[in-house]
Protein backbone atom coordinates (compact mmCIF):
# COMPACT_ATOMS: atom_id res chain seq x y z
CA UNK A 1 0.00 0.00 0.00
CA UNK A 2 2.92 2.32 0.68
CA UNK A 3 4.68 1.81 -2.66
CA UNK A 4 5.35 5.03 -4.51
CA UNK A 5 3.64 7.29 -1.98
CA UNK A 6 5.44 9.93 0.00
CA UNK A 7 5.53 9.31 3.72
CA UNK A 8 3.71 12.57 4.43
CA UNK A 9 0.97 11.61 1.96
CA UNK A 10 0.78 8.13 3.41
CA UNK A 11 0.60 9.59 6.92
CA UNK A 12 -2.26 11.91 5.97
CA UNK A 13 -4.13 9.03 4.36
CA UNK A 14 -3.64 6.90 7.45
CA UNK A 15 -4.84 9.70 9.72
CA UNK A 16 -7.91 10.24 7.52
CA UNK A 17 -8.56 6.51 7.43
CA UNK A 18 -8.22 6.24 11.22
CA UNK A 19 -10.65 9.11 11.78
CA UNK A 20 -13.11 7.58 9.30
CA UNK A 21 -12.85 4.13 10.90
CA UNK A 22 -13.16 5.61 14.38
CA UNK A 23 -16.21 7.65 13.36
CA UNK A 24 -17.80 4.63 11.69
CA UNK A 25 -17.12 2.35 14.64
CA UNK A 26 -18.42 4.96 17.08
CA UNK A 27 -21.56 5.52 15.03
CA UNK A 28 -22.24 1.79 14.84
CA UNK A 29 -21.66 1.37 18.55
CA UNK A 30 -23.74 4.31 19.78
CA UNK A 31 -26.56 3.81 17.24
CA UNK A 32 -26.80 0.16 18.21
CA UNK A 33 -26.78 1.05 21.90
CA UNK A 34 -29.47 3.69 21.38
CA UNK A 35 -31.64 1.33 19.32
CA UNK A 36 -31.32 -1.29 22.04
CA UNK A 37 -32.26 1.17 24.74
CA UNK A 38 -35.25 2.30 22.67
CA UNK A 39 -36.29 -1.33 22.31
CA UNK A 40 -36.11 -1.89 26.07
CA UNK A 41 -37.92 1.37 26.78
CA UNK A 42 -40.69 0.47 24.34
CA UNK A 43 -41.09 -2.89 26.04
CA UNK A 44 -41.25 -1.19 29.43
CA UNK A 45 -43.85 1.34 28.33
CA UNK A 46 -45.90 -1.42 26.71
CA UNK A 47 -45.79 -3.39 29.95
CA UNK A 48 -47.04 -0.42 31.96
CA UNK A 49 -49.88 0.17 29.48
CA UNK A 50 -50.68 -3.53 29.37
CA UNK A 51 -51.02 -3.66 33.14
CA UNK A 52 -53.53 -0.80 33.07
CA UNK A 53 -55.53 -2.46 30.29
CA UNK A 54 -55.64 -5.70 32.27
CA UNK A 55 -56.70 -3.85 35.38
CA UNK A 56 -59.62 -2.02 33.80
CA UNK A 57 -60.39 -4.50 31.03
CA UNK A 58 -59.50 -2.08 28.24
CA UNK A 59 -57.99 -2.81 24.83
CA UNK A 60 -54.33 -3.89 25.02
CA UNK A 61 -51.63 -1.63 23.55
CA UNK A 62 -50.57 -1.95 19.93
CA UNK A 63 -48.57 -5.06 19.17
CA UNK A 64 -50.03 -7.09 22.06
CA UNK A 65 -52.78 -9.70 21.73
CA UNK A 66 -54.70 -10.78 24.85
CA UNK A 67 -56.91 -13.85 24.68
CA UNK A 68 -58.95 -15.56 27.41
CA UNK A 69 -58.07 -19.14 28.35
CA UNK A 70 -60.53 -21.96 28.15
CA UNK A 71 -61.97 -23.36 31.35
CA UNK A 72 -59.70 -26.42 31.22
CA UNK A 73 -56.58 -24.31 30.64
CA UNK A 74 -57.69 -21.85 33.32
CA UNK A 75 -57.85 -24.70 35.85
CA UNK A 76 -54.34 -25.82 34.93
CA UNK A 77 -53.07 -22.24 35.15
CA UNK A 78 -54.64 -21.84 38.58
CA UNK A 79 -52.76 -24.94 39.70
CA UNK A 80 -49.57 -23.51 38.26
CA UNK A 81 -49.32 -26.31 35.71
CA UNK A 82 -48.43 -24.03 32.79
CA UNK A 83 -46.33 -26.73 31.15
CA UNK A 84 -49.54 -28.67 30.36
CA UNK A 85 -51.18 -25.84 28.47
CA UNK A 86 -51.56 -25.99 24.72
CA UNK A 87 -49.45 -24.00 22.27
CA UNK A 88 -46.44 -23.49 24.48
CA UNK A 89 -42.74 -24.05 23.71
CA UNK A 90 -41.15 -27.43 24.33
CA UNK A 91 -39.50 -28.02 26.70
CA UNK A 92 -41.54 -25.70 28.86
CA UNK A 93 -39.48 -23.74 31.38
CA UNK A 94 -41.80 -21.82 33.71
CA UNK A 95 -41.04 -18.64 35.63
CA UNK A 96 -43.74 -17.56 38.15
CA UNK A 97 -44.02 -13.94 39.19
CA UNK A 98 -46.54 -12.32 41.54
CA UNK A 99 -46.87 -8.52 41.39
CA UNK A 100 -48.52 -6.67 44.24
CA UNK A 101 -49.02 -2.90 44.23
CA UNK A 102 -47.25 -0.86 46.88
CA UNK A 103 -47.66 2.51 48.52
CA UNK A 104 -50.63 4.52 47.35
CA UNK A 105 -51.37 2.29 44.40
CA UNK A 106 -55.16 2.27 44.05
CA UNK A 107 -55.13 -1.46 43.35
CA UNK A 108 -52.65 -2.37 46.01
CA UNK A 109 -55.13 -4.82 47.37
CA UNK A 110 -55.12 -6.88 44.16
CA UNK A 111 -52.27 -8.83 42.67
CA UNK A 112 -51.16 -9.82 39.19
CA UNK A 113 -50.03 -13.42 38.86
CA UNK A 114 -47.84 -14.02 35.82
CA UNK A 115 -46.59 -17.29 34.38
CA UNK A 116 -43.80 -16.99 31.83
CA UNK A 117 -43.20 -20.08 29.71
CA UNK A 118 -40.01 -20.27 27.66
CA UNK A 119 -38.36 -23.05 25.72
CA UNK A 120 -34.85 -21.83 26.41
CA UNK A 121 -34.37 -20.23 29.82
CA UNK A 122 -35.82 -19.42 33.20
CA UNK A 123 -35.87 -15.71 33.82
CA UNK A 124 -33.92 -14.37 36.76
CA UNK A 125 -36.54 -12.57 38.78
CA UNK A 126 -33.74 -11.13 40.91
CA UNK A 127 -32.73 -8.97 37.96
CA UNK A 128 -36.02 -7.07 38.11
CA UNK A 129 -35.67 -3.50 39.27
CA UNK A 130 -38.06 -3.09 42.19
CA UNK A 131 -37.47 0.19 43.94
CA UNK A 132 -39.44 1.15 46.99
CA UNK A 133 -42.58 3.00 46.04
CA UNK A 134 -42.90 1.52 42.55
CA UNK A 135 -46.43 0.93 41.33
CA UNK A 136 -47.57 -2.48 40.14
CA UNK A 137 -47.72 -1.14 36.57
CA UNK A 138 -44.07 -0.11 36.77
CA UNK A 139 -43.16 -3.51 38.16
CA UNK A 140 -44.90 -5.23 35.29
CA UNK A 141 -43.12 -2.84 32.91
CA UNK A 142 -39.84 -4.12 34.38
CA UNK A 143 -41.02 -7.68 33.66
CA UNK A 144 -41.69 -6.95 29.98
CA UNK A 145 -38.40 -5.08 29.81
CA UNK A 146 -36.68 -8.21 31.16
CA UNK A 147 -38.42 -10.29 28.50
CA UNK A 148 -37.06 -8.00 25.78
CA UNK A 149 -33.55 -8.30 27.20
CA UNK A 150 -33.25 -11.95 26.12
CA UNK A 151 -34.10 -13.57 22.81
CA UNK A 152 -36.34 -16.42 23.98
CA UNK A 153 -39.85 -15.72 22.52
CA UNK A 154 -41.73 -16.43 25.78
CA UNK A 155 -45.46 -16.95 26.21
CA UNK A 156 -47.19 -15.05 29.06
CA UNK A 157 -50.18 -16.13 31.11
CA UNK A 158 -51.62 -13.55 33.53
CA UNK A 159 -54.46 -13.16 36.01
CA UNK A 160 -55.43 -9.85 37.59
CA UNK A 161 -56.88 -10.47 41.02
CA UNK A 162 -59.97 -12.69 40.63
CA UNK A 163 -60.33 -11.98 36.92
CA UNK A 164 -60.01 -14.85 34.42
CA UNK A 165 -56.69 -16.13 33.18
CA UNK A 166 -55.54 -14.66 29.86
CA UNK A 167 -52.82 -15.46 27.38
CA UNK A 168 -50.64 -12.54 26.29
CA UNK A 169 -48.81 -12.57 22.94
CA UNK A 170 -46.38 -9.66 22.62
CA UNK A 171 -43.69 -11.11 20.33
CA UNK A 172 -43.81 -8.01 18.14
CA UNK A 173 -42.77 -5.98 21.20
CA UNK A 174 -40.37 -8.16 23.19
CA UNK A 175 -39.73 -11.11 20.87
CA UNK A 176 -36.52 -11.93 19.04
CA UNK A 177 -37.70 -10.46 15.75
CA UNK A 178 -38.52 -7.18 17.46
CA UNK A 179 -35.00 -6.74 18.82
CA UNK A 180 -32.79 -4.37 16.79
CA UNK A 181 -29.63 -5.64 15.09
CA UNK A 182 -26.66 -5.52 17.45
CA UNK A 183 -23.95 -3.68 15.51
CA UNK A 184 -21.52 -3.44 18.40
CA UNK A 185 -19.62 -6.53 17.20
CA UNK A 186 -19.36 -4.93 13.76
CA UNK A 187 -17.97 -1.79 15.42
CA UNK A 188 -15.35 -3.87 17.23
CA UNK A 189 -14.46 -5.71 14.01
CA UNK A 190 -14.18 -2.42 12.12
CA UNK A 191 -11.85 -1.10 14.81
CA UNK A 192 -9.71 -4.24 14.70
CA UNK A 193 -9.53 -4.14 10.89
CA UNK A 194 -8.51 -0.47 10.98
CA UNK A 195 -5.83 -1.19 13.58
CA UNK A 196 -4.59 -4.18 11.55
CA UNK A 197 -4.39 -2.12 8.35
CA UNK A 198 -2.64 0.74 10.15
CA UNK A 199 -0.16 -1.62 11.81
CA UNK A 200 0.51 -3.46 8.54
CA UNK A 201 1.19 -0.27 6.59
CA UNK A 202 3.42 1.19 9.32
CA UNK A 203 5.37 -2.04 9.82
CA UNK A 204 5.67 -2.59 6.07
CA UNK A 205 7.00 0.92 5.52
CA UNK A 206 9.42 0.57 8.43
CA UNK A 207 10.53 -2.85 7.15
CA UNK A 208 11.52 -1.36 3.80
CA UNK A 209 13.87 1.07 5.55
CA UNK A 210 15.19 -1.62 7.91
CA UNK A 211 15.96 -4.05 5.10
CA UNK A 212 17.77 -1.41 3.07
CA UNK A 213 19.75 -0.21 6.10
CA UNK A 214 20.77 -3.79 6.96
CA UNK A 215 21.78 -4.43 3.36
CA UNK A 216 24.03 -1.35 3.37
CA UNK A 217 25.39 -2.19 6.81
CA UNK A 218 26.38 -5.70 5.74
CA UNK A 219 27.52 -4.75 2.24
CA UNK A 220 31.17 -4.28 3.19
CA UNK A 221 31.30 -7.66 4.93
CA UNK A 222 28.96 -9.86 2.91
CA UNK A 223 28.94 -8.02 -0.39
CA UNK A 224 25.89 -6.97 -2.32
CA UNK A 225 24.43 -6.30 -5.76
CA UNK A 226 25.73 -3.65 -8.12
CA UNK A 227 22.48 -1.75 -7.58
CA UNK A 228 19.54 -2.16 -5.23
CA UNK A 229 15.93 -2.62 -6.26
CA UNK A 230 13.63 0.32 -5.63
CA UNK A 231 10.75 -0.50 -3.28
CA UNK A 232 8.80 1.33 -0.63
CA UNK A 233 7.73 4.96 -0.22
CA UNK A 234 8.95 7.76 -2.46
CA UNK A 235 11.56 9.00 0.05
CA UNK A 236 13.15 5.56 0.21
CA UNK A 237 13.08 5.28 -3.58
CA UNK A 238 15.00 8.54 -3.87
CA UNK A 239 17.48 7.34 -1.26
CA UNK A 240 18.00 4.03 -3.06
CA UNK A 241 18.52 5.78 -6.37
CA UNK A 242 21.08 8.10 -4.77
CA UNK A 243 22.91 5.14 -3.18
CA UNK A 244 22.92 3.28 -6.50
CA UNK A 245 24.39 6.32 -8.21
CA UNK A 246 27.05 6.62 -5.50
CA UNK A 247 27.94 2.92 -5.77
CA UNK A 248 28.22 3.21 -9.54
CA UNK A 249 30.47 6.24 -9.21
CA UNK A 250 32.60 4.49 -6.58
CA UNK A 251 32.97 1.38 -8.74
CA UNK A 252 33.91 3.52 -11.71
CA UNK A 253 36.56 5.37 -9.69
CA UNK A 254 38.06 2.15 -8.29
CA UNK A 255 37.99 0.48 -11.70
CA UNK A 256 39.62 3.51 -13.26
CA UNK A 257 42.28 3.51 -10.57
CA UNK A 258 42.95 -0.20 -11.06
CA UNK A 259 43.03 0.27 -14.83
CA UNK A 260 45.51 3.13 -14.55
CA UNK A 261 47.73 1.18 -12.19
CA UNK A 262 47.51 -1.92 -14.35
CA UNK A 263 48.39 0.15 -17.38
CA UNK A 264 51.33 1.71 -15.59
CA UNK A 265 52.49 -1.72 -14.44
CA UNK A 266 52.22 -3.05 -17.98
CA UNK A 267 53.88 -0.02 -19.52
CA UNK A 268 56.72 -0.20 -17.02
CA UNK A 269 57.25 -3.86 -17.79
CA UNK A 270 58.85 -3.20 -21.19
CA UNK A 271 61.36 -0.57 -20.08
CA UNK A 272 62.08 -2.58 -16.94
CA UNK A 273 62.91 -5.58 -19.12
CA UNK A 274 65.17 -3.44 -21.30
CA UNK A 275 66.85 -2.05 -18.19
CA UNK A 276 67.50 -5.59 -16.93
CA UNK A 277 69.05 -6.53 -20.26
CA UNK A 278 71.21 -3.44 -20.34
CA UNK A 279 72.14 -3.87 -16.70
CA UNK A 280 73.32 -7.39 -17.42
CA UNK A 281 75.85 -5.93 -19.85
CA UNK A 282 77.48 -3.80 -17.16
CA UNK A 283 80.76 -5.33 -16.19
CA UNK A 284 81.14 -3.55 -12.87
CA UNK A 285 79.56 -5.91 -10.34
CA UNK A 286 78.64 -3.39 -7.65
CA UNK A 287 76.95 -1.01 -10.06
CA UNK A 288 75.12 -3.85 -11.79
CA UNK A 289 73.75 -5.20 -8.48
CA UNK A 290 72.60 -1.75 -7.38
CA UNK A 291 70.73 -1.17 -10.65
CA UNK A 292 69.10 -4.60 -10.46
CA UNK A 293 67.99 -3.87 -6.87
CA UNK A 294 66.42 -0.57 -7.96
CA UNK A 295 64.56 -2.29 -10.79
CA UNK A 296 63.26 -4.98 -8.41
CA UNK A 297 62.18 -2.31 -5.93
CA UNK A 298 60.31 -0.41 -8.63
CA UNK A 299 58.39 -3.46 -9.87
CA UNK A 300 57.61 -4.62 -6.33
CA UNK A 301 56.23 -1.20 -5.49
CA UNK A 302 53.85 -1.33 -8.45
CA UNK A 303 52.73 -4.84 -7.48
CA UNK A 304 52.11 -3.70 -3.88
CA UNK A 305 49.94 -0.82 -5.02
CA UNK A 306 47.99 -3.17 -7.31
CA UNK A 307 47.47 -5.59 -4.43
CA UNK A 308 46.12 -2.79 -2.24
CA UNK A 309 43.78 -1.63 -5.01
CA UNK A 310 42.45 -5.17 -5.51
CA UNK A 311 41.75 -5.34 -1.78
CA UNK A 312 39.77 -2.10 -2.04
CA UNK A 313 37.77 -3.39 -5.01
CA UNK A 314 36.42 -6.16 -2.78
CA UNK A 315 35.30 -8.31 -5.72
CA UNK A 316 35.56 -11.68 -3.95
CA UNK A 317 32.27 -13.27 -2.88
CA UNK A 318 32.07 -14.27 0.81
CA UNK A 319 31.39 -17.91 1.62
CA UNK A 320 31.29 -20.13 4.68
CA UNK A 321 34.66 -21.72 5.47
CA UNK A 322 36.63 -23.30 8.28
CA UNK A 323 39.00 -20.72 9.69
CA UNK A 324 40.82 -23.49 11.55
CA UNK A 325 41.63 -25.31 8.31
CA UNK A 326 42.69 -22.12 6.55
CA UNK A 327 45.11 -21.09 9.30
CA UNK A 328 46.43 -24.66 9.72
CA UNK A 329 47.19 -24.89 6.01
CA UNK A 330 48.82 -21.46 5.95
CA UNK A 331 51.07 -22.20 8.94
CA UNK A 332 51.94 -25.59 7.45
CA UNK A 333 53.10 -23.85 4.23
CA UNK A 334 55.47 -21.65 6.23
CA UNK A 335 56.74 -24.62 8.18
CA UNK A 336 57.34 -26.56 4.95
CA UNK A 337 59.62 -23.69 3.90
CA UNK A 338 61.38 -24.03 7.26
CA UNK A 339 60.20 -20.63 8.43
CA UNK A 340 59.94 -20.11 12.25
CA UNK A 341 56.12 -20.06 12.41
CA UNK A 342 54.19 -22.00 15.07
CA UNK A 343 50.52 -22.54 15.76
CA UNK A 344 49.26 -22.34 19.35
CA UNK A 345 46.54 -24.83 20.28
CA UNK A 346 43.02 -23.49 19.78
CA UNK A 347 41.29 -22.15 22.88
CA UNK A 348 37.78 -23.43 23.53
CA UNK A 349 35.36 -20.62 22.69
CA UNK A 350 32.63 -19.72 25.12
CA UNK A 351 29.46 -17.70 25.01
CA UNK A 352 27.17 -16.09 27.56
CA UNK A 353 24.59 -18.56 28.83
CA UNK A 354 21.12 -17.90 30.13
CA UNK A 355 20.24 -17.14 33.73
CA UNK A 356 18.81 -19.85 35.95
CA UNK A 357 16.51 -19.69 38.94
CA UNK A 358 19.49 -20.54 41.15
CA UNK A 359 21.83 -17.79 39.89
CA UNK A 360 21.37 -14.06 39.51
CA UNK A 361 24.08 -13.70 36.85
CA UNK A 362 24.67 -15.34 33.50
CA UNK A 363 27.20 -18.12 33.16
CA UNK A 364 29.52 -19.15 30.33
CA UNK A 365 28.72 -22.07 28.08
CA UNK A 366 31.15 -23.85 25.74
CA UNK A 367 30.18 -24.00 22.08
CA UNK A 368 30.11 -27.28 20.12
CA UNK A 369 33.46 -28.20 18.61
CA UNK A 370 32.13 -28.58 15.09
CA UNK A 371 30.88 -24.97 15.07
CA UNK A 372 33.62 -23.12 16.87
CA UNK A 373 35.62 -21.86 13.87
CA UNK A 374 33.16 -21.63 10.99
CA UNK A 375 33.15 -18.12 9.53
CA UNK A 376 31.61 -16.25 6.61
CA UNK A 377 34.62 -14.76 4.87
CA UNK A 378 36.54 -14.15 1.63
CA UNK A 379 39.21 -16.86 1.71
CA UNK A 380 41.73 -15.26 -0.70
CA UNK A 381 41.73 -11.80 0.90
CA UNK A 382 41.66 -13.27 4.43
CA UNK A 383 44.60 -15.54 3.63
CA UNK A 384 46.49 -12.56 2.20
CA UNK A 385 45.83 -10.54 5.37
CA UNK A 386 47.05 -13.33 7.69
CA UNK A 387 50.10 -13.85 5.50
CA UNK A 388 50.93 -10.15 5.76
CA UNK A 389 50.79 -10.34 9.56
CA UNK A 390 53.01 -13.42 9.62
CA UNK A 391 55.47 -11.85 7.16
CA UNK A 392 55.65 -8.70 9.28
CA UNK A 393 56.32 -10.77 12.40
CA UNK A 394 59.09 -12.67 10.61
CA UNK A 395 60.64 -9.51 9.18
CA UNK A 396 60.61 -7.41 12.31
CA UNK A 397 60.37 -9.96 15.13
CA UNK A 398 62.30 -13.02 13.91
CA UNK A 399 59.52 -15.50 14.79
CA UNK A 400 55.74 -15.71 14.43
CA UNK A 401 53.36 -17.44 16.83
CA UNK A 402 49.79 -17.81 15.52
CA UNK A 403 46.82 -18.28 17.83
CA UNK A 404 43.04 -18.30 17.28
CA UNK A 405 40.24 -17.40 19.67
CA UNK A 406 36.51 -17.25 19.08
CA UNK A 407 33.22 -16.13 20.55
CA UNK A 408 29.76 -16.79 19.14
CA UNK A 409 29.99 -13.50 17.24
CA UNK A 410 33.68 -12.95 16.39
CA UNK A 411 36.84 -14.87 15.56
CA UNK A 412 40.32 -13.43 16.19
CA UNK A 413 43.64 -14.44 14.64
CA UNK A 414 46.53 -13.34 16.86
CA UNK A 415 50.07 -13.21 15.43
CA UNK A 416 52.81 -12.51 18.00
CA UNK A 417 56.46 -11.83 17.17
CA UNK A 418 59.55 -11.99 19.37
CA UNK A 419 60.55 -8.43 19.95
CA UNK A 420 60.10 -6.08 17.00
CA UNK A 421 61.07 -3.09 19.12
CA UNK A 422 57.75 -1.31 18.61
CA UNK A 423 54.96 -0.87 21.13
CA UNK A 424 51.26 -1.23 20.47
CA UNK A 425 50.93 2.57 20.44
CA UNK A 426 53.74 2.97 17.89
CA UNK A 427 52.37 0.40 15.49
CA UNK A 428 48.96 2.09 15.34
CA UNK A 429 50.59 5.05 13.60
CA UNK A 430 52.00 3.00 10.72
CA UNK A 431 48.75 1.39 9.59
CA UNK A 432 48.16 4.21 7.11
CA UNK A 433 49.40 3.61 3.53
CA UNK A 434 53.16 4.02 2.93
CA UNK A 435 53.87 4.58 6.65
CA UNK A 436 56.77 2.63 8.14
CA UNK A 437 58.38 2.58 11.56
CA UNK A 438 61.86 3.83 12.44
CA UNK A 439 63.12 0.28 12.98
CA UNK A 440 62.21 -0.81 9.43
CA UNK A 441 64.48 1.38 7.38
CA UNK A 442 66.83 -1.47 6.54
CA UNK A 443 64.04 -3.90 5.67
CA UNK A 444 62.38 -4.18 2.28
CA UNK A 445 58.78 -3.03 2.02
CA UNK A 446 56.57 -0.13 1.08
CA UNK A 447 54.25 0.30 4.10
CA UNK A 448 51.13 -1.26 2.55
CA UNK A 449 51.02 -4.61 4.38
CA UNK A 450 49.17 -3.43 7.50
CA UNK A 451 46.98 -1.15 5.40
CA UNK A 452 45.80 -4.16 3.40
CA UNK A 453 45.18 -6.12 6.62
CA UNK A 454 43.13 -3.27 8.08
CA UNK A 455 41.12 -3.02 4.84
CA UNK A 456 40.39 -6.76 4.86
CA UNK A 457 39.37 -6.58 8.55
CA UNK A 458 36.87 -3.80 7.81
CA UNK A 459 35.48 -5.79 4.88
CA UNK A 460 34.80 -8.65 7.28
CA UNK A 461 33.04 -6.45 9.84
CA UNK A 462 36.02 -6.46 12.21
CA UNK A 463 39.15 -4.51 13.02
CA UNK A 464 42.90 -4.70 13.31
CA UNK A 465 44.39 -3.84 16.68
CA UNK A 466 47.63 -4.45 18.56
CA UNK A 467 48.58 -5.59 22.06
CA UNK A 468 51.76 -6.12 24.01
CA UNK A 469 52.28 -9.86 24.45
CA UNK A 470 54.55 -11.96 26.62
CA UNK A 471 57.31 -12.19 24.01
CA UNK A 472 56.64 -9.26 21.71
CA UNK A 473 54.00 -7.36 19.79
CA UNK A 474 50.67 -9.07 19.11
CA UNK A 475 48.71 -8.18 15.95
CA UNK A 476 45.03 -9.13 16.36
CA UNK A 477 42.84 -9.55 13.28
CA UNK A 478 39.21 -9.70 14.41
CA UNK A 479 36.41 -10.65 11.99
CA UNK A 480 32.69 -11.34 12.29
CA UNK A 481 31.75 -15.00 12.09
CA UNK A 482 28.35 -14.53 10.38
Amino acid sequence: MSRGLQIRTLGLLLILGCFTAAFGAGWLWFSSTKAWQDHLTRSYVTGVSLYESLRVGAEPPDGVVVSKLSNEDAVLATRGEFSRLQGIPTPAIVTNISIIGAGRDPVSGSSLNVGIVSGELQYAVSELVSNEGQTAAQKFGNVTRLLATYCADPVLFARMGVQPWVRIDGQSIWGCDAAPADLRLAAVLLTLVAVAILSTVVLDTSAHFDRFANALRERGRLGGPDSYDVHGPAELRQTVLAVNAHLEQERAQLSKRAMVLSGVSHDLGTPATRLRLRTALIKETDLREKLEADIDSMTEMIESVLTYTRAELNEETPRKLSLTSLVDALVADYQDMERPVSLVALQNPSGEGGRSVFAATSGLAALPDEQRMLVMARPVSLKRAISNLIDNALKYGRRASVQMTATPEHATIVVEDEGSGMSAEDIEAVVAPFKRGDNTRAIDGFGLGLTIVATVAEQHGGRLYFETGQHGLRACLEICRR
